[in-house]
């Protein structure tokens, strides 16, 4: 994929995580790795960042088990056509 779009994001409050998917060259294969960020505002002006204080870490653990859950069945789809 040339795009640095995300694959997939989910969304917990103001966290997010992306999937981002990548194929290996030369290859059918796919990579795929997480990025998490929090979203918030500093006056008008939307900012993110992917610091987070402890009462935030569930949330961030949380997204990232959902993102797990998403690349393991990802990956462990076998498409039969090809």
């Amino acid at each position: 994929m040339a795009s640095n779009k995300p694959e997939k994001v989910f969304r917990i409050g103001n966290v997010s995580a992306s999937v981002f998917a990548r194929e290996i060259e030369g290859s059918k294969w796919m990579t795929r790795s997480v990025s998490v960020q929090k979203r918030f505002k500093d006056g008008n002006e939307v900012k993110y960042t992917s610091n987070f204080s402890l009462a935030e870490l569930p949330t961030v653990i949380r997204v990232f088990q959902i993102a797990q859950q998403y690349i393991e069945s990802q990956e462990a789809e076998i498409n039969l056509t090809d």
